[in-house]
């Protein structure tokens, strides 16, 4: 009996692939080896980035955070001690973007949670 071969769910597998090598560059998107390989990788990566993003959003946030407050008269950590002791529950993304986009509005904050 001869061997059956199921060419159908192959060829679906190596399509998949190959869409998702699209716009790679030279053998990266043409040889399905090597495609395979780099989607694999690029895979890799967009997992592990999507969880650095949320750390890297919050550094920026601190920093953005730390320089507004200091050009109110104290730092990070003073500012973020003396919210948590008024009981003030705000955010470290909107107290940048407050920082960034309205500093009036952030220094009245500074003004209230050190007084």
């Amino acid at each position: 009996m001869p061997r059956s071969v199921n060419h159908v769910a192959s060829r679906r597998r190596r399509k998949k692939i190959m869409k998702l090598a699209k716009g790679y560059w030279g053998a990266r998107s043409k040889v399905y080896t090597i495609a395979k390989h780099h989607v694999e990788k690029a895979l890799l990566h967009a997992y592990r980035d999507r969880k650095r993003k949320k750390r890297e959003f919050r550094s920026l946030w601190i920093v953005r955070i730390n320089a507004a407050a200091r050009e109110n008269g104290t730092t990070y950590s003073r500012l973020m001690g003396a919210l948590h002791k008024k009981g003030i529950e705000i955010n470290r993304k909107i107290l940048a973007s407050l920082a960034v986009e309205n500093p009036k509005a952030f220094s009245d904050i500074v003004s209230f949670a050190m007084n």
